[in-house]
């Protein structure tokens, strides 16, 4: 399974985002808090050490991704993490439940966005933070020496139209926007460069990114064999630009959002 064997560098590239969605949400050590979109953990196991008198229910659509996630907090005796499958458009909660939210690198592909942050918001506590990150402008490092040297080679529409789309919220205030929109306040937005670095080989950048990279699955598959030789050949040479020492330093452009209840 791709987040297996990825998890530990996926882990390593997404620290900083974590770290900094972790401290923007501002945990107190009595929240119940919601992780949306948890997939494999994070930031819901960070996060359950900061509430060591309350505790993280983590939500996402793949048991097998939520598996992974029981599983780390198991191995770090985190008994207040807690796993439940659930789609965000119909959470399985009464409303005010929680004291917080958080979503990291989900909101973006809601595809009725507006229903579920109605739905978030719904079982939130009056005044209770929504607190996201998502990603900004395509034109970054991670993106252009991997999606778009590949695009280069494949033609045709990088992503589906209305398909999922990573950068939905790259444009300023765009995020804030649907959350007012969505009946949450105080909604604001700012855009950070955080680290995003991969630890070894320009190589298994690419692998990964084309084993993660769901949205962009019907691009990938349009290349023809015989070109991914080249494709990984100009990946790694543009990804060696970013490379100190045994680090490919990327760094990311992500939002940061929230809203209040």
């Amino acid at each position: 399974m791709a987040a297996e064997k990825w998890k530990a560098k996926s882990a390593v590239l997404g620290k900083a985002v974590t770290e900094a969605l972790v401290e923007y949400s501002r945990p107190l050590p009595d929240m119940r808090v919601l992780d949306l979109a948890s997939g494999t953990g994070e930031p819901g196991i960070s996060l359950v050490q900061r509430v060591p008198q309350g505790s993280v229910t983590a939500v996402d659509q793949s048991s097998e991704l939520l598996e992974i996630a029981a599983q780390r907090a198991r191995d770090k005796n985190l008994l207040n993490f807690i796993t439940q499958r659930a789609d965000a458009h119909h959470l399985p909660f009464a409303d005010r439940s929680f004291d917080l939210a958080t979503c990291r690198f989900g909101v973006m592909f809601f595809s009725d966005c507006q229903q579920a942050l109605a739905e978030l918001r719904r079982v939130l506590k009056p005044g209770a933070r929504a607190c996201f990150a998502a990603w900004g402008s395509m034109e970054q490092p991670y993106w252009q020496t991997t999606m778009k040297i590949v695009h280069r080679h494949a033609g045709g529409a990088m992503l589906e139209p209305g398909g999922a789309d990573p950068f939905r919220f790259s444009a300023a205030g765009s995020l804030s926007e649907v959350l007012t929109a969505s009946g949450f306040y105080e909604a604001e937005e700012s855009t950070h460069n955080l680290p995003w670095t991969w630890q070894g080989d320009a190589e298994e950048v690419l692998e990964y990114f084309c084993a993660v990279a769901a949205p962009f699955r019907p691009m990938l598959e349009r290349v023809q064999v015989e070109e991914w030789p080249v494709i990984r050949a100009e990946a790694k040479a543009a990804m060696e630009r970013y490379r100190v020492g045994d680090e490919i330093r990327f760094g990311a452009d992500v939002v940061l959002a929230s809203g209040k209840a």
